[in-house]
């Protein structure tokens, strides 16, 4: 039975639905619903020369995320629009999806080549690098050595000082003392093993506009015990007139009265004090690898071990320490030791305060380490002052200072007396910083 009235079976499929398949044919655009309806201009539909509108994203997508799309060809829509985006033209439009870098127009999807390195500027980097580094480490060595001195001697305890006078005073001791020094020490370097310390060497250096002058006191120089004030009671002592050997000022009450008894008897005032003990001596030279001397003379002698030939050697820290304690082997006594210490200090100096040394950390550490352990300074003294110290002595040496011996007129009581005019021509030529016309025997 037919279920469409007026229709046969013909009609059941469509027109021509015989033996062969209708053709193609267009469908009337119908709009339902109005204006709002679909197909209508509000409808849900697009209408002729529309856009279709957007499919509503899923709820987990923002509207920040929603999936780009590439454009692609144009075309007839399924409405026979024909509008931007369609797919009428193969699609694909030759872009890549997900693609990384490079590629290109070529579609090679090889890299981009890298640009040339700027050598200029790694080169300015890695000197800045290396300037940083050298500043940190300068920094960080300034500090560790000044920590290190021992600054044990108050100079302000000295009292009745003379005025300032232009340049700058050290007086420097070579001491005695044994401290630190065990018994085979004491015996390879043949100190003996008295106790206390007492001093072994005393010079003036002064450092100023005209070049560096040392000066040598002889240990057994006449000189007054004046007035003081003791280093530990705190108690005054008046002055009596008494005269004695230098050194025993400073077994009598230490450093503060040497300084107190070498400006009373000179009348030049002492801006600085450094000290060394035996142990200290040795250990420097032996850190820098020992020093180069020049011996004019061979010389031997049994209480400081010094056993020397002629001629230029390198002395280790024992030799060298022999080498200055030596007084007996000589005719001018104490005299001509004096000499052979400003020889070789002015060496040492020399020798140390070299580049070789001074940037080579594993010579310039032990050097350092072995003789801050064992200097002692004053309080007001800094690494910065002992090292203007030890380049002034290297310039004895190097041609633009003098040295010499305290000048010297006699003898009384065994003590050395000391020549009072040249002396105060000596004083007043330091004072002024004026180039030093005195000559000492």
């Amino acid at each position: 039975m037919n279920e469409w009235p007026g229709s046969d079976n013909r009609d059941r499929y469509g027109r021509g639905s015989g033996a062969e398949p209708e053709g193609a044919r267009a469908m009337p655009h119908v709009r339902r619903g109005g204006p709002n309806g679909p197909g209508g201009p509000g409808g849900p539909y697009p209408g002729p020369g529309q856009q279709p509108p957007e499919p509503p994203l899923p709820p987990h997508l923002s509207p920040r995320r929603r999936p780009s799309v590439p454009p692609q060809g144009q075309g007839p829509d399924p409405y026979g629009n024909n509008y931007a985006g369609g797919h009428g033209d193969g699609y694909n439009t030759g872009q890549v999806y997900g693609g990384g870098r490079g590629g290109g127009q070529g579609g090679g999807g090889g890299r981009d080549p890298r640009p040339a390195p700027n050598w200029g500027r790694r080169v300015k980097w890695t000197v800045l690098t290396l300037v940083a580094v050298l500043l940190v480490t300068s920094v960080a060595t300034y500090f560790w050595a000044d920590g290190k001195l021992r600054r044990e001697v108050d100079l302000s305890k000295v009292i009745d000082r003379p005025e300032e006078g232009d340049g700058t005073n050290y007086l420097i001791v070579g001491s005695d003392s044994r401290e630190g020094m065990s018994d085979e020490d004491k015996k390879k370097l043949h100190t003996g093993s008295a106790e206390g310390k007492r001093t072994d060497s005393m010079m003036i250096l002064h450092d100023g506009g005209n070049g560096p002058t040392l000066i040598s006191l002889p240990r057994d120089s006449d000189v007054e015990i004046p007035s003081f004030v003791g280093s530990k009671s705190g108690k005054k002592y008046a002055a009596r007139g008494r005269h004695t050997k230098l050194n025993a000022a400073y077994a009598e009450d230490g450093p503060e009265l040497l300084v107190r008894t070498v400006e009373h008897n000179t009348g030049l005032r002492i801006d600085h004090y450094v000290e060394i003990g035996f142990a200290g001596f040795a250990n420097i030279v032996d850190a820098i690898g020992g020093v180069e001397m020049d011996i004019p003379k061979a010389f031997k002698d049994k209480k400081s071990g010094a056993d020397f030939q002629a001629g230029k050697q390198t002395l280790n820290g024992e030799q060298a320490l022999a080498f200055v304690r030596t007084r007996y082997a000589f005719a001018g006594s104490d005299l001509d030791r004096t000499k052979n210490q400003q020889k070789f200090l002015a060496a040492l100096a020399s020798q140390t305060a070299t580049p070789g040394t001074i940037i080579n950390p594993f010579k310039l550490y032990p050097t350092m380490s072995a003789g801050l352990d064992t200097v002692i300074v004053d309080k007001d003294m800094g690494l910065f002052d002992l090292g203007s110290m030890f380049f002034a002595m290297k310039g004895v040496t190097g041609g633009d200072g003098k040295s010499m011996n305290m000048p010297i007129a006699g003898s009384v009581g065994g003590n050395l007396r000391w020549d009072k005019a040249k002396v105060a021509k000596l004083v007043e030529q330091l004072k002024k910083d004026e180039p030093v016309t005195v000559s000492g025997d």
